[in-house]
């Protein structure tokens, strides 16, 4: 009995090379399920409107609250200077603070990031909402529709089965 290489190879990786080729396919069959491809287009989306609304509360938003303010500071730009470390130095911006190595509480941006989720989560619940109602809407329709009179195929197929096992 002759034992190949190429045998012994074949019957060591073929397992394995078969096991791939079938978690390709399975990500495959997974990857094109229509619900994998909805969520992608809505991370992408949701991505994007994540920038529009950050760049319309930095640029639009903020800068009117600066005004309204009184010292046309841009909010993002509000911040205390902690007393543990206070060096009795005026800074102009919160960038300067910052490269002094003060220690400082940056209260500015953060509820300028506050303001960004609130916007983006009001948005996320109305489309939720709208879908809801959509998904109701189908709901009723589906549970209006009037079931069909008489037997289905099934039951008269039943039903012709039980006549003929009765006549023999």
């Amino acid at each position: 009995m002759v034992i190949s290489i190429k045998s012994v190879l074949y019957s060591l990786f073929l397992p394995q090379i078969v096991e791939k080729m079938s978690f390709i396919k399975d990500f495959k069959a997974f990857a094109m399920k229509g619900s994998v491809i909805d969520l992608a287009v809505g991370v992408i989306i949701g991505g994007a409107f994540g920038k529009i609304v950050t760049a319309m509360v930095d640029d639009v938003l903020m800068p009117l609250v600066g005004i309204f303010n009184g010292t046309g500071q841009l909010f993002a730009d509000k911040f205390v200077e902690l007393p543990i470390a206070a060096t009795g130095n005026k800074y102009r911006s919160l960038e300067e603070a910052k490269k002094a190595g003060v220690n400082v509480f940056a209260y500015g941006h953060f509820i300028q990031t506050v303001v960004d989720f609130f916007i983006i989560a009001f948005f996320v619940f109305m489309v939720i909402r709208v879908m809801s109602k959509l998904k109701r809407k189908e709901e009723e329709k589906n549970a209006a529709a009037p079931e069909p009179f008489g037997p289905s195929s099934t039951d008269k197929l039943l039903t012709e089965i039980r006549d003929l096992l009765k006549q023999k």
